[in-house]
């Protein structure tokens, strides 16, 4: 997992752990800074008031009306929880983006883009599979 080395996490497991209680789309999203298909997670259009939590270790990540339809294919929210997301320089596929990942475990969510609505500006653009969603 390519985050910051000197990053310590709360939540720490051993690949064989990860492999347990991941589904395989979702240890290769979080663990392997996979990508899923745009359109595929049902959660993409999730509208009920909420809590969209990490589901690798269940951090709470974004409230629910922070998320926007952006038109990319990926549930996208303009802020997430203070203090729920860590980021990295992310220097792949020939382009420097923003990683984000869970600030609890570590597991790979999406990138952020400056790209987004008011008032941040920001598009969390978030694999659907790295999140669960509790309803209100």
């Amino acid at each position: 997992m390519m985050t910051n080395k000197t990053e310590q996490f709360e939540v720490v497991k051993s690949d064989e752990e990860w492999r347990a209680i991941l589904t395989p789309e979702q240890y290769q999203v979080m663990r392997h800074h996979g990508t899923e298909r745009p359109g595929s997670c049902a959660l993409l259009h999730e509208k009920r008031a909420g809590t969209f939590t990490c589901a690798a270790c269940g951090q709470k990540l974004f409230v629910a009306d922070r998320k926007f339809e952006s038109g990319t294919g990926w549930p996208s929210f303009f802020s997430p929880i203070e203090g729920s997301i860590g980021t990295t320089v992310d220097n792949g596929h020939f382009m420097t983006r923003t990683e984000v990942h869970c600030s609890r475990c570590g597991g790979h969510l999406g990138h952020v883009f400056d790209d987004g609505p008011p008032p941040t500006g920001l598009r969390y653009c978030i694999n659907g599979v790295a999140l669960n969603f509790e309803p209100m």
